[in-house]
């Protein structure tokens, strides 16, 4: 037997308000929100007494989804640093392709996103860019330009 798809992504997020605001700013299609807590929860992830807060959000083709997840209890935990660098062990980013990487990052900043170092150009085929994003996520860039 083999993995059919990747369902999603989840990403443990502060303010899940400002977090969704952040992915449809970007493009991201808000599919709904829900309460998870109770014993299947608490087995699930390993946690006691969990009570969460999750979002679905989707890609505009409907074929990748994110799950932005809000702890209410117990407490999140920062990592260390509290805005780790890009090379640090675990999820690293995500990246989106976009239709126009200056637009995007535009309306992204009143979002609190700050372009990493600079938007690059990569050998006359993509114009790339890291920012973060709501918590210090990551995400990247891509537009296609060859």
């Amino acid at each position: 037997m083999s993995v059919l798809r990747l369902d999603n992504i989840a990403i443990v997020v502060a303010d899940l308000d400002a977090a969704i605001a952040f992915f449809a700013e970007l493009g991201l299609e808000f599919e709904d929100r829900a309460r998870i807590e109770g014993a299947w929860a608490d087995r699930t992830v390993g946690l006691d007494g969990v009570r969460s807060e999750i979002a679905m959000m989707r890609t505009p083709d409907g074929r990748s989804r994110l799950e932005l997840t809000q702890y209410h209890h117990p407490a999140a935990s920062a990592p260390e640093p509290a805005i780790p660098p890009s090379n640090t062990l675990g999820l690293h980013r995500l990246m989106f392709a976009v239709d126009d990487l200056d637009d995007t990052v535009a309306r992204l900043r009143p979002h609190g996103a700050e372009v990493l170092d600079e938007i690059v150009d990569y050998e006359d085929v993509y114009r790339l860019c890291y920012l973060r994003g709501p918590g210090g996520i990551i995400v990247a860039l891509a537009e296609q330009v060859g």
